[in-house]
């Protein structure tokens, strides 16, 4: 049996986290999806605060090239501490 997956890579795909404001985005950045994804630049981040502030959405769209790619970022942003919630 294959394992199937609605992607055909590689694609551009849109990773989502939520993390705390105080954290320092472009370390977190660097630390959970740079060494997995081809370069990207700042027009493929975007970031968008809570109502009050206290939160901030993360949007970081890479070229994946795989699904293992993704499950590896993912996992990697599930473990850190820093980082609420991933999508």
């Amino acid at each position: 049996m294959t394992e199937e997956t609605l992607l055909v890579f590689p694609c551009r795909f849109p990773i989502k986290m939520m993390v705390r404001a105080e954290v320092d985005l472009q370390a977190l950045i660097d630390e959970l999806v740079a060494p997995y994804a081809d370069a990207f630049s700042a027009d493929d981040v975007s970031m968008r605060p809570s109502k009050n502030g206290n939160y901030i959405a993360v949007t970081i769209t890479i070229t994946a090239t795989s699904k293992a790619q993704l499950d590896t970022i993912y996992q990697a942003m599930t473990d850190h501490e820093h980082v609420l919630m991933s999508l």
